[in-house]
C-alpha cells in the first residue's frame, strides 16, 4: 500500500504531461542540491526555484510551501528504496536463504549508497520534520517484502518468519543509517556490505539450528 501524505503536505497538483514531470524532477533534484550546499535551515523555495531553473510561481503550482517540498523529496527517495527492495524480493523468490538474504541486504545498502551525500541530507531532514508515518509505511512495505522472500526459500524452515524478517530488516536498516550518518567512505561501505551479509546469514542459521533441536 502506498502511503498518502497529510493534506497540508500534499502537492497542489500531480504532473500529467512529460514536460510537467520533467519540471517536478528538476525541482526535487534542485531541492537535494540546495540541501547539500546550504543545509535545511537555509533552504527556501526561492533558492530551489533558481537551482531548478524555474520561476517561484511555477514551483508554487506544485508545492504550497517549503515543508511540502521537503516532504515530497523524502517520500520520493524512500519510495525508490522500497521499490528496489520489493523488486529484489521478486527477483530472488524461491532462492536459497543465504543468497536471498545477501541480495536483500545489499540491495538496500546499494540503494542508499548510490548517493550517500543525499542519503545523509535526507536523514537529517526527516529528523527535523514529522516523517514517522511515512517511515513506518516504508518499513512495513520492506518488511513484507522480506517476509515474502524468506518464506519462499526452500531451506527456510522458520517457525515465525515475521519475527525473523523483522530482525533481519531492522538490523540492516538501522546499521545502514548509522553508517551514512557517520559519512562512511566507499571502502567502509564495501566492507560493511560484506559484514552485514555475514551477520544476517549467521542469525538466520542460528535460528534454524535452535528450532531444529
Amino acid at each position: 500500500m502506498t502511503y498518502s501524505p497529510p493534506e497540508s503536505l500534499k502537492p497542489r497538483k500531480s504532473p500529467r504531461q512529460a514536460r510537467s514531470k520533467a519540471t517536478i524532477d528538476a525541482i526535487l533534484e534542485a531541492t537535494i542540491q540546495v540541501l547539500l550546499a546550504d543545509g535545511a535551515r537555509r533552504l527556501n523555495t526561492t533558492r530551489v526555484a533558481e537551482r531548478a531553473g524555474v520561476s517561484v510561481g511555477t514551483l508554487y503550482q506544485y508545492f504550497p510551501h517549503k515543508q511540502a517540498l521537503l516532504y515530497a523529496v523524502v517520500q520520493r527517495y524512500m519510495n525508490a528504496v522500497v521499490e528496489a527492495v520489493e523488486a529484489c524480493a521478486e527477483a530472488y523468490h524461491g532462492q536459497p536463504i543465504g543468497e536471498a538474504t545477501d541480495a536483500l541486504a545489499t540491495t538496500y545498502i546499494d540503494a542508499k549508497a548510490a548517493r550517500p551525500e543525499a542519503a545523509l541530507a535526507l536523514y537529517r531532514v526527516s529528523g527535523e520534520m514529522d516523517m514517522e508515518s511515512l517511515a513506518n509505511s516504508a518499513f512495513s512495505r520492506m518488511k513484507a517484502a522480506a517476509v515474502r522472500l524468506l518464506s519462499s526459500s526452500p531451506d527456510a524452515g522458520f517457525d515465525n518468519v515475521e519475527e525473523d524478517a523483522f530482525t533481519v530488516h531492522s538490523t540492516v536498516t538501522g546499521a545502514t543509517r548509522v553508517l551514512f550518518e557517520n559519512e562512511a567512505t566507499p571502502e567502509v561501505v564495501r566492507d560493511f556490505r560484506t559484514q552485514i551479509c555475514l551477520m544476517c546469514r549467521a542469525y538466520l542459521n542460528s535460528v534454524k539450528r535452535g528450532r531444529e533441536k
